[in-house]
C-alpha cells in the first residue's frame, strides 16, 4: 500500500512517515520521512506508539498496533481499507484474541483471504477521506501526517 500512501501524501502535501528496521531506500520527497528503528519484534510498533497522536493516521493490520494507536486518538487504516477507531477496535481486538487462541488450539489452520484490486480501491478510497477529514479538523494549512509501518 506503500505506492497509494505515497499518492495521496504528495498529493496533500502531508508529512508521511515510514518506519523500518531497514532495507528500505530513502525517498528524494522531503515530505516522505524514512525512519530506521533498531531490529526487534516491535521496534517499528514502539516508535509509532510513542509518536502518534491525535489527527494522524496509522496504515496496518497488526491490531495490537492498531489497538495502541487508537488509544493515542488517531485513526488506524487497515490495507484492505477498513477503517479501526474508538469504535471499532474493541472488537478487533476480541477477534484478534479468540482466533489466535483456535490457532494455536489447532482449530484454524489457514490465513485470511487474498489481498484483491477491491481491496486496494477501498483502501485508497478510505485514505483520502481519512486525510480529508484531518485536514478539515485540524483547520490550519499543515495537515497531520500519515503513519505507514513497513
Amino acid at each position: 500500500m506503500k505506492d497509494e500512501v505515497l499518492k495521496v501524501a504528495q498529493r496533500h502535501q502531508v508529512k508521511t512517515y515510514i518506519v523500518s528496521d531497514g532495507g528500505i531506500r530513502p525517498y528524494q520527497d522531503p515530505l516522505i520521512e524514512l525512519v530506521i528503528v533498531a531490529q526487534g519484534a516491535d521496534a517499528a510498533d514502539d516508535w509509532i506508539a510513542d509518536e502518534i497522536g491525535a489527527g494522524d493516521i496509522a496504515i496496518t493490520s497488526d491490531i495490537p498496533l492498531a489497538d495502541r494507536c487508537v488509544k493515542a486518538g488517531a485513526l488506524v487504516l487497515k490495507p484492505n481499507g477498513e477503517v479501526l477507531d474508538e469504535k471499532k477496535i474493541g472488537a478487533a481486538v476480541a477477534t484478534r484474541n479468540l482466533m489466535t487462541g483456535l490457532r494455536e488450539a489447532g482449530k484454524i489452520t489457514g490465513g485470511p483471504r487474498s489481498f484483491s484490486k477491491q481491496d486496494r480501491s477501498r483502501f485508497s478510497n478510505a485514505l483520502e477521506v481519512a486525510v480529508q477529514r484531518a485536514k478539515v479538523s485540524t483547520k490550519t494549512t499543515s495537515p497531520p501526517p500519515l503513519t505507514g509501518e513497513d
